[in-house]
């Protein structure tokens, strides 16, 4: 390791001096405005340091954010992507398809976004392309990575879409602890704008506050009098000035939030929520047998034409297939399952 930061040190020294040599007075001007050398210049400012003189690579932590940070001198709008233990360079494709019983399963929309970020606002971007068509649909059918309660409500008010697809459980430890006690367990009265816990203590504080993702949240505090004494205080907070705080979403996504993640528990949620399994399918079908995860090309546009050629190859494909009497397959049982059968 130590080997390979001296070399790493060494080559941003002497990609430093090539640049102090192009930006100095004595240089042409118009060695300045060369593509590559801008390029040179953005990549050497987020991979090393110049500390008096000496040249230092950047640790990880002392670099851009991924979304801002380059990752290709051949393509600036490349970016790095994170998923679970998968790490990739490029971009991310968004697929939207119809999955009616009877009919082949053609794909209706077709994003192309950058790698890193989460998928929220995809959303917004694919309905607008579905209206464009006339292919919006009544029911959508999402993963995890698509469903927030702010999602679910501006697809039912700007375009009357019902959002379908599991919400994220709440990740405070009151949730998930035995014997806890979560938000769930106060009462909320709206109108009066208070909290009533568990023990009958009314909060004392009610404000209506931005967080720092830009979001309208709601930031409720109960009294030290009632929490200090109070006998089931472990169980409810574990802050070292003893009083609950609750931080909330606004009433219309709290209570969407709420009824979602209570409705995905139900046999018929999952039942209806099946048919969205389908998409996995797809994205295997465009992976290995159109290549999907390569881009031939470089940059977003063309990339985005790439997804669009491909998908358009998948649904020729699925409507020769249903010309042709060909059944959809069936879905995979692992091995694990058909012994567990």
């Amino acid at each position: 390791m130590a080997t390979k930061v001296e070399l790493a040190n060494q080559t941003g020294a002497d990609g430093m001096r090539l640049l102090l040599a192009v930006y100095s007075k004595e240089a042409p001007p118009w060695l300045r405005n060369v593509p590559a050398v801008e390029i040179l210049r953005r990549i050497w400012i987020q991979e090393f340091r110049d500390e008096e003189g000496r040249v230092r690579w950047r640790t990880s932590q002392e670099q851009p954010a991924s979304s801002a940070r380059l990752v290709s001198p051949y393509d600036e709008d490349a970016r790095v992507g994170v998923k679970r233990d998968t790490q990739w360079d490029g971009f991310k494709v968004h697929l939207a398809e119809t999955c009616d019983d009877g009919e082949p399963h053609l794909i209706t929309d077709v994003a192309t976004t950058p790698a890193p970020g989460s998928d929220y606002g995809v959303l917004p971007i694919v309905h607008e392309g579905l209206v464009e068509r006339g292919l919006l649909p009544a029911e959508h059918l999402v993963d995890a990575g698509y469903m927030s309660a702010d999602v679910v409500v501006a697809a039912k008010r700007d375009h009357n879409v019902e959002m379908v697809g599991p919400m994220m459980p709440g990740t405070s430890w009151q949730k998930s602890g035995e014997g806890t006690i979560p938000v769930s367990a106060f009462t909320i009265d709206w109108d009066n704008e208070t909290i009533t816990c568990p023990q009958g203590k009314i909060s004392k504080r009610w404000a209506h506050e931005v967080d720092k993702g830009g979001r309208e949240v709601i930031r409720v505090q109960f009294a030290r009098k009632d929490c200090t004494p109070c006998p089931v205080r472990p169980q409810c907070t574990r802050a070292s000035i003893p009083r609950r705080r609750i931080t909330l979403r606004v009433r219309e996504q709290y209570e969407v939030l709420q009824q979602a993640r209570t409705n995905q528990d139900s046999p018929e949620w999952k039942a209806r929520y099946q048919a969205c399994q389908g998409i996995e399918g797809t994205i295997a079908q465009a992976v290995n047998r159109f290549m999907a995860r390569r881009s031939r090309y470089r940059g977003t546009a063309k990339t985005h034409l790439q997804h669009l050629l491909t998908a358009a190859a998948i649904n020729l494909t699925r409507i020769d297939a249903w010309l042709m009497g060909v059944p959809l397959a069936p879905t995979r049982t692992s091995h694990f399952a058909a012994l567990a059968a």
